[in-house]
């Protein structure tokens, strides 16, 4: 079944909340830095139940992780709050790629915002399968979660090895013409090596970070606390590490052209100037929509604030600006 997109997609998106705060990403247009993560907002429409929502605040939005067949997700426990933090193991439960394809995305209302796939696999067969299924389809774009493990392989995740990242970054090129993004994983030992392989491999865009490894322990029973064992840390806390990665990141994508979703423990305007600063085109939200739902408003509004006391008429002037200015009293946001 293929979705037409409408005529002119450009035009179907509604006004920038600033027009400052507009941008092309990839060639798609849109209003707002903020993207919305994978995993935090299903498939586009739990948020829009929270009265004041709306998905014409972010720029664009990330749908869950879907694979090739349905998945029905780890054992419990699979979220647990940490200090300025959480963990979780969800395991990729999702409906399968044809049921998304078939049924949820007519669902979406593409006039909103632009809609981004997240793709996931245990093999390279199973990602090219999935990205082929939403290349014929409505999606803006498709972003690559290159951090599942590689049944073949040991269980190895993709994205700790530059050369098993670039693999898939090349089989899934080779077989869509959308805009493809890949996140990639702080937890491997050089993510600019593997920034430059995935570059060389045909992407179009890197998402930066996946979820820092991380677990728990109840003491009383003395067992791990998610049901897995382990899972993935976002949040306030791992917001140091993310921009450390971005800015290195940025060092080899920037000169190429290639853009950045900036991601890891954004709660407000001035985390995400931040990553704009270190070199981010766009920034993504995540966690921190589990405890204001509504907080796109504020972080559009206070980038807006930004840009107009610094005297500054577009988000694309703060790209990559780190050491840039003179050094004066903070600026407040």
């Amino acid at each position: 079944m293929s979705v037409v997109l409408p005529s002119s997609p450009d035009s179907a998106i509604p006004a920038a909340p600033s027009a400052a705060l507009a941008l092309r990403f990839c060639g798609l247009s849109f209003r707002s830095p903020i993207v919305l993560l994978s995993g935090c907002v299903g498939f586009g429409e739990e948020y829009t139940r929270v009265e004041g929502f709306s998905n014409t605040d972010a720029g664009a939005i990330v749908l869950k992780g879907t694979t090739g067949s349905a998945r029905l997700g780890n054992a419990p426990h699979r979220v647990y709050e940490t200090a300025d933090g959480m963990l979780n193991a969800i395991g990729l439960q999702n409906p399968g790629v044809d049921h998304v394809v078939r049924h949820i995305l007519p669902s979406l209302d593409f006039t909103e915002t632009r809609f981004i796939a997240n793709v996931c696999g245990s093999t390279i067969e199973e990602y090219v399968e999935v990205t082929r299924r939403f290349e014929d389809s409505a999606i803006d774009a498709i972003e690559i979660n290159i951090s599942c493990p590689n049944i073949k392989e040991g269980g190895v995740q993709f994205g700790n090895v530059p050369s098993m990242s670039a693999r898939v970054v090349a089989a899934c090129r080779a077989v869509t013409a959308k805009p493809l993004i890949t996140k990639l994983s702080p937890n491997q030992t050089d993510i600019r090596e593997n920034a430059r392989c995935c570059i060389d491999a045909g992407t179009d865009a890197l998402a930066v970070i996946n979820t820092v490894t991380g677990m728990a322990i109840d003491v009383a029973s003395r067992r791990a606390v998610i049901g897995n064992g382990q899972g993935g840390l976002s949040g306030p806390a791992i917001k140091p590490i993310a921009l450390l990665k971005v800015k290195e990141v940025y060092e080899i994508a920037g000169p190429r052209g290639i853009p950045i979703i900036g991601q890891g423990g954004i709660v407000c305007a001035r985390d995400a100037i931040e990553f704009l600063i270190a070199g981010a085109s766009a920034v993504g939200i995540g966690t921190a929509l589990f405890y204001d739902p509504l907080v796109c408003k504020a972080v559009n509004t206070g980038i807006a604030d930004f840009l107009h006391a610094q005297h500054l008429s577009s988000v694309t002037e703060l790209v990559g600006t780190l050491g840039t200015a003179p050094r004066a009293r903070d600026a407040a946001c």
